[in-house]
């Protein structure tokens, strides 16, 4: 067989098996990589896993030592702009271990489940729990200065 003729049966075959894993990774929702808080309400189901985008509520945050857990809550918006803590969604993340940037207020996708028989209602249960880092480096300014700005 010459060269030419086993270059292009490799690139068929890398074509092919790239076509393969298109075509399978392609069902609906299999590149959404989490749900908002809305999304998660109107779709979510319990027991199916799922990742939520949320803010955690001010004060919400509990540490039970004895059941090795973290408890808190989370709400669509961020508080700072406004967010209602009213509409929140209770979460237990089953560590202690909760990453550096998780506070009052911090932006974090949480994956696990919902469990709609808990005692004080729907908890999700978290597997993980993923903080964004905070936009720190956008300087608020003023209209005016903004205006000079090239």
């Amino acid at each position: 067989m010459s060269k030419g003729w086993q270059i292009a049966a490799a690139a068929l075959l890398v074509g092919g098996l790239l076509g393969w894993y298109g075509a399978t990774t392609l069902e609906e929702g299999a590149f959404r990589y989490y749900q908002t808080l809305e999304e998660f309400r109107a779709e979510g189901t319990p027991g199916e896993r799922a990742r939520v985008h949320g803010y955690v509520v001010s004060g919400s945050i509990a540490r039970d030592l004895e059941a090795r857990a973290v408890h808190f809550r989370i709400q669509a918006e961020p508080p700072h702009a406004g967010g209602r803590p009213d509409d929140t969604l209770a979460v237990r993340y089953a560590s202690l271990e909760v990453p550096d940037l998780f506070k009052d207020g911090a932006e974090v996708v949480v994956e696990g489940e919902l469990d709609p028989s808990a005692d004080a209602g729907p908890v999700f249960v978290a597997t993980n729990v993923l903080a964004k880092c905070p936009s720190k480096f956008q300087p608020d300014l003023d209209p005016e200065t903004a205006s000079r700005m090239p």
